[in-house]
């Protein structure tokens, strides 16, 4: 069993992901690691045999896709009527979305920050819950339907920074010089925390004013996730 992205802890239990993360990490035999962090966490319970640093599969996805983006040899479906300037959205954990007091203070909050128009490209089960509450978008938040991976990119790509509570998002923000404010208490991915990159802000109203008040983009971005060969690494490691 090969285990890859193996060592990620949020050390939060009640999230599933944590769950199946320790397990599957407890069973592996190969335990292809992205960060220096992740091998870290496995030493230090106790899981040695196996470890290897190969950088993040996700890096080299969003090297490769950007680059044919780039050249034109495909070309992403956006929606017309995109702000100038906005801010990209995503809202889908279920420690979000199924909490109705967590959801109404990030949606209010949001609402309530009228200088900073957004897009949202909105999870069917958050529109869901939206409706069920009678939570309704502020007009400087543009909802659009969801979009594949290149869009994401290209979304990514334009926009001035990121508001999440996705794990993939924290990193290509990083990926692609956004900075992010993450709607999370706690990350699998404390170095883009730890290099400013990232601020975690959960669902507290001023934690969140005050992240989109104070946003800056760092002066470095340090490179932690390996230089998009990840995947040719655990090839060989399967293979070998």
């Amino acid at each position: 069993m090969a285990h890859v992205e193996a060592g990620l802890r949020s050390f939060y239990r009640a999230m599933p992901e944590e769950i199946n993360r320790v397990v599957t990490d407890h069973l592996s035999d190969l335990l292809l690691c992205p960060t220096p962090t992740a091998v870290s966490n496995l030493a230090a319970e106790g899981i040695r045999s196996g470890v290897h640093l190969v950088g993040d599969v996700m890096l080299d996805a969003s090297l490769y896709y950007r680059a044919l983006i780039e050249e034109g040899r495909v070309e992403p479906a956006l929606p017309f009527g995109l702000p100038p300037e906005f801010y990209l959205l995503t809202l889908h954990r279920a420690e979000n979305t199924d909490d109705p007091v967590r959801l109404r203070a990030i949606v209010d909050t949001l609402n309530s920050l009228t200088d900073h128009p957004g897009v949202f490209p909105m999870h069917p089960r958050t529109r869901k819950m939206l409706t069920s509450q009678g939570l309704h978008l502020a007009r400087h938040i543009q909802a659009i339907e969801p979009v594949g991976f290149l869009e994401m990119l290209a979304l990514e790509s334009r926009c001035r920074f990121i508001v999440t509570d996705s794990g993939g998002v924290q990193k290509e923000a990083l990926f692609l010089g956004k900075p992010c404010i993450t709607l999370r208490d706690q990350t699998e991915w404390v170095e883009t925390v730890q290099a400013g990159w990232n601020t975690l802000v959960g669902a507290d109203p001023q934690k969140i004013r005050k992240a989109f008040d104070h946003l800056r983009v760092p002066a470095e971005r340090p490179v932690f996730y390996g230089n998009g060969d990840a995947g040719s690494k655990i090839l060989s490691l399967i293979g070998g």
